[in-house]
């Protein structure tokens, strides 16, 4: 079933390497979602409307990012292999004058694929993380993890 977004959003997305997971919703966004959180929409805003956790820097940064999932336990790694005995996050980025600006979040599932939440959209599991790569979140720049 395909889903509601153009194909032009998500170039790399075919009918063999994802599949909806749930319906539209704007309760959360991906940043939650990465973060296990279906209740809260996750952003740091400079005007505090996003959740963000307490002493994460309120900026769109990867070091406001790594912040915020070290919260959670999450560290940088290498990549996105699988690896027993960890869950992983891989933060997306679009590079603006040279400096990755974070856009999206997806998390590692047990069996090695990847599930994401598309904005306001649906969720979907996707095979890898470069499944998404195009024009809305750019590609995958950090990986971080946490033992289960």
């Amino acid at each position: 079933m395909p889903g509601s977004w153009s194909k032009d959003s998500f170039p790399h997305l075919e009918d063999h390497n994802h599949h909806l997971t749930s319906p539209v919703t704007n309760r959360y966004n991906c940043i939650a979602w990465a973060a296990g959180n279906d209740g809260k929409w996750w952003w740091p805003d400079a005007n505090n409307i996003g959740y963000w956790p307490p002493n994460a820097p309120r900026e769109e940064t990867l070091d406001a990012f790594i912040q915020a999932y070290s919260v959670l336990g999450y560290k940088e790694c290498r990549d996105g292999e699988m690896e027993l005995g960890f869950e992983k996050v891989v933060i997306y980025a679009k590079v603006t004058y040279g400096i990755p600006i974070p856009t999206h979040a997806a998390r590692q599932l047990s069996d090695g694929k990847w599930t994401s939440k598309l904005g306001t959209l649906e969720d979907i599991q996707h095979s890898t993380p470069e499944g998404l790569n195009g024009p809305v979140y750019g590609t995958p720049v950090l990986y971080l993890r946490r033992p289960i």
